[in-house]
């Protein structure tokens, strides 16, 4: 979709008469992340509190929408909608075209708006990896959670799994995100990693499933289930009386962080993990409605 499709002629046409011209000998900016997620203007979710967290570690990012909000849902107005696929692919293509992506190392993906999105980045991804067959994808395939159900649209579930989820080198669904992507098994710790390593195939080496078995937390702990071809872990962290939303877009990017740093798993995961508990603790200190970062991300 152009601008002048979308009603923006006048734009266009104002655009259209200024000179761009680009140093030839100028370079490229270098990105190190796309991270492709939900954006609100209000509000730490999405790459609002993804990107920052990310940069905190030395990593250039690129952020691509794919919806824009006002606003959370639980707010009682709420503005904005998902990104034009026309546009959503010409955000892509566009990074392309100059010259960004060279020496791309990761695509974090989060909340998408609608399975055509989905469909896109697999071709995108495909692309790209003909140049660069070491780029890691990292799916966070974001559905719902106990609390709230679905909230996104029910055919996301099938757009993940024939899409994304086969390119991924690793997965960080929820406990309730990874019984929609693996129907009809139970609750129990056994069943979970059993659920998980039934997505460990093609090119995904891992499935880290937070808040996963619920009825097996201990007082006052949460769990977060490491599941590779060879092993399974579970990883305990505090339980904070909290509902702060945002919480998994940061624990996706710090754990993205972690392990381009060359930190292994079960290690990145459990300061992620540290890394959250201490943010929805700040939170709670300064009694905040958003979610908040303390001031070094590089510390627990």
């Amino acid at each position: 979709m152009s601008l002048r499709d979308d009603g923006g002629a006048g734009l266009a046409e104002r655009l259209a008469t200024v000179t761009h011209q680009v140093d030839a000998a100028s370079l490229p900016l270098r990105l190190d992340v796309v991270s492709v997620q939900s954006q609100v203007v209000y509000g730490r979710v999405g790459n609002a509190v993804a990107v920052p967290a990310l940069e905190a570690h030395g990593l250039s990012v690129a952020a691509v929408p794919t919806v824009l909000l006002s606003n959370t849902p639980h707010y009682p107005s709420l503005h904005g909608g998902v990104i034009p696929l026309p546009w959503f692919e010409g955000y892509l293509s566009d990074l392309r075209a100059r010259g960004a992506l060279r020496q791309l190392r990761a695509v974090v993906i989060g909340y998408l708006g609608e399975p055509a999105q989905a469909a896109a980045l697999a071709v995108w991804i495909a692309r790209l990896r003909v140049e660069l067959p070491e780029l890691q994808l990292f799916v966070d395939p974001v559905i719902g959670d106990h609390d709230s159900g679905i909230y996104v649209d029910p055919n996301m579930i099938d757009a993940y799994r024939r899409h994304l989820l086969p390119l991924a080198d690793g997965i960080t669904p929820n406990g309730f995100e990874l019984a929609q992507l693996v129907p009809d098994h139970g609750r129990a710790p056994e069943s979970v990693f059993a659920a998980a390593r039934r997505l460990l195939t093609g090119r995904t080496r891992w499935v880290v499933v937070t808040s996963a078995a619920p009825e097996a937390w201990e007082a006052g702990c949460m769990w977060v289930a490491v599941v590779t071809r060879d092993t399974t872990r579970v990883i305990r962290h505090p339980r904070l009386s909290a509902d702060t939303k945002g919480t998994g877009d940061l624990f996706s990017a710090e754990l993205a962080a972690r392990l381009l740093a060359g930190i292994p798993l079960d290690e990145a995961v459990a300061q992620a993990c540290e890394r959250i508990v201490a943010a929805l603790r700040h939170t709670l200190l300064h009694r905040s409605g958003e979610l908040l970062l303390p001031a070094s991300s590089l510390s627990p």
